[in-house]
């Protein structure tokens, strides 16, 4: 070479010194671009879009243009998937039951599950088929014009008929209609398996759009494209819309990287571009977007989750002034409210129910409608509602957030692991605790066995033993703020009875617990508030009728142990009755008193709720504590301590309670 720079490089072909060579070499290469802040060269970050049958046909029909799909009409789907590993068949069986249920047809009745072929379709039989099913899938299909059809039946074998083309296999279904809402819809579930018996996987774009897209042009289909008429009256609508609309998805399509928008449109619609001009000026109001020259704005960076936070609220607000209504105790916006139990000062709410409800059929979360005593309504997600007792609407309820700690189980388990080298199993608990019981060591194991199902929380060894690290409580703690988050707030019913039959019930009541609390509640001169106020001072001029109260110059003196006088009043009486149907003799229950007996059920009175507890010749009525409801039918045994018992269940008798 004449010159130093110069020079010629002779590569040779990486491909003939091996494959592990090559292998090497890419992955140096990547490491130094990396290092070098630069992207691997090929088909990009790998998203998972395309795994799945459907891909292909997802993004065919997500590609169409929307503005031409303005005359087709809407369908909204909601998709869901489940795995049946697990609690999964039990749930399964559960949720199957709840679509089932009272009310959901146009006539008040169950609904009925149907399929591809038969209008009465076995659930079981369906059930039994999804046992080794891997997973399941949920949706809910929901189209905006799906009051106009007397039947949605054909509609949605069209539908599944469409997807097996799509997925090219034949699905395993069964659905039911709901017409229990303003919006008629229909639930469905489809096994996980294909028609080889491999699991069905499902691309992300087809249950996202593709499904929602061939819903909708059945539904064109059926009922006609949509008229002008109907096109300007839904889009004026979303124009001044408090929640996220389909003006707003174009809108954030076709913003770029810094979010700006102009306010006109390519094609000159005059109706699209007053439409898209509107929407801004409704944006900009709302703190959303700002215009940062003449036609052009840049869009707020958390538009679609304030938008969609502000359209819940709006719906939640519709459901309690519809729920109020119907109670006639409708009241002014201002005074409508949302329970946030995450909220760190969040008071302890007391009041009247006013309805329970259903506010995601698909994930099965509920709400309470609470009129509370400082004269406001408030809206209470009170999460899965299998996790909650039935609520009797009048009754008067304590809601307050489920606290994260925890429980007794993991102080046990954390004090046996400490003492014997971070190891627990039931030979070591019963070697730790000889009065203690297989059963109720089981229930420790099942609560690991919780616990690692969940995250891995804990670990267990190939045979059996659970190891427990040190830092288990606060293992414990994190799991417990998991489970919250599917149950937020924990409830009390403080009275069975409504407001109006305490007034002159023979029983201490709890408007009775109030008068002679040390700290009675503070209510508001209004709505709820103001009816406990009221009924306050007639239910103290009925206990100074009765004797059991007396004016004393400014002040109301009660008589000692009024509570308790009332309370034996109502039990004198109830147990006559229940020893009538029952055919045998009422023994009384004093404090320190052994109870042994089966217990039968529970008993809702003006002073409480009962647990039923029938011995071989007599029955007792003691408190009830939820404990018992998993003891329906069977022999349990507890010491009385005065206006409690210590249930000794799952352990032997000589062993502590709980």
């Amino acid at each position: 070479m004449s010159r130093d720079d110069e020079f010629e490089p002779k590569l040779g072909k990486i491909r003939s010194r091996g494959g592990e060579v090559r292998s090497t070499f890419l992955r140096q290469v990547a490491q130094t671009v990396g290092m070098r802040g630069g992207r691997r060269p090929g088909r990009g970050t790998f998203h998972g879009n395309r795994i799945g049958r459907g891909a292909g046909v997802g993004r065919v029909l997500a590609s169409r243009d929307r503005y031409a799909a303005f005359r087709t009409r809407r369908v909204v789907i909601k998709a869901r998937i489940v795995k049946m590993a697990g609690r999964g068949l039990k749930g399964a069986k559960l949720h199957v039951r709840y679509l089932q249920r009272d009310g959901v047809t146009r006539d008040g009745l169950p609904g009925d599950l149907y399929d591809a072929k038969s209008d009465l379709a076995d659930g079981s039989a369906f059930l039994k088929r999804c046992e080794d099913d891997r997973h399941q899938f949920r949706f809910i299909v929901s189209a905006e014009d799906a009051i106009q059809y007397d039947d949605l039946k054909p509609f949605t074998r069209r539908l599944l008929q469409q997807m097996e083309e799509d997925l090219g296999t034949t699905l395993d279904w069964v659905a039911v209609d709901h017409y229990n809402t303003g919006h008629p819809h229909s639930h469905i579930i489809v096994r996980g398996r294909d028609d080889r018996g491999k699991d069905l996987v499902i691309a992300r774009e087809y249950l996202s759009q593709g499904m929602r897209e061939r819903a909708a042009e059945i539904v064109t289909l059926d009922l006609g494209p949509r008229t002008d008429h109907e096109i300007q009256s839904r889009f004026s609508g979303e124009m001044e819309a408090e929640s996220f609309t389909s003006l707003d998805r174009r809108l954030l399509r076709e913003a770029g990287e810094d979010g700006v928008v102009r306010s006109g449109v390519s094609s000159g619609d005059v109706f699209r571009q007053s439409l898209r001009a509107g929407r801004l000026q409704k944006l900009r109001r709302l703190g959303l977007a700002e215009e940062i020259a003449p036609g052009r704005w840049r869009l707020d960076a958390k538009l679609e989750p304030v938008l969609r936070r502000m359209g819940e609220r709006g719906d939640i607000i519709k459901t309690m002034h519809r729920e109020m209504t119907r109670d006639g105790s409708a009241r002014g916006m201002a005074d409508y409210a949302i329970y946030d139990p995450v909220v760190p000062d969040a008071d302890r709410l007391i009041g009247r129910l006013v309805a329970r409800g259903l506010a995601d059929e698909l994930n099965d979360r509920h709400y309470l409608i609470v009129d509370g005593v400082d004269g406001r309504a408030h809206y209470v997600d009170i999460g899965r509602g299998s996790a909650i007792e039935p609520l009797a609407e009048g009754s008067i309820v304590a809601v307050e957030p489920k606290r994260a700690a925890p429980r007794e189980v993991d102080r046990t388990v954390a004090e046996i692991a400490a003492k014997n080298g971070g190891r627990y199993t039931v030979e070591i608990h019963l070697g730790h605790d000889p009065t203690a019981s297989v059963s109720f060591a089981e229930t420790h194991v099942r609560r690991l066995e919780a616990m690692r199902r969940l995250g891995g929380f804990v670990d267990r060894e190939p045979d059996g033993t659970w190891i427990i690290a040190p830092d288990h409580l606060q293992r414990a703690a994190a799991y417990e703020r998991i489970q919250a988050r599917l149950n937020p707030v924990a409830i009390e019913i403080l009275s069975a009875l409504p407001l109006e039959r305490q007034l002159t019930a023979d029983g201490a009541t709890w408007l009775d617990r109030e008068l002679v609390s040390d700290a009675p509640i503070q209510t508001r001169d209004m709505g709820f508030g103001r009816e406990v106020s009221m009924a306050l001072v007639q239910r103290r001029q009925w206990l100074i009728e009765q004797e059991l109260a007396r004016e004393e110059q400014d002040r109301i003196v009660y008589r000692a142990n009024m509570l308790g006088l009332l309370r034996r009043r109502e039990l004198t009486r109830v147990t006559e009755q229940l020893s009538e149907e029952l055919g045998l003799p009422y023994a009384e229950t004093r404090s320190g008193d052994r109870i042994e007996g089966v217990y039968r059920r529970s008993v809702n009175l003006a002073s409480g709720r009962f647990a039923l507890i029938e011995k071989s010749r007599e029955f007792t009525l003691v408190p009830w504590r939820p404990v018992l409801e998993h003891n329906l039918g069977k022999p349990v045994a507890g010491i009385s301590r005065g206006e409690t018992v210590s249930w000794a269940i799952g352990r032997q008798r000589s062993g502590p309670s709980i």
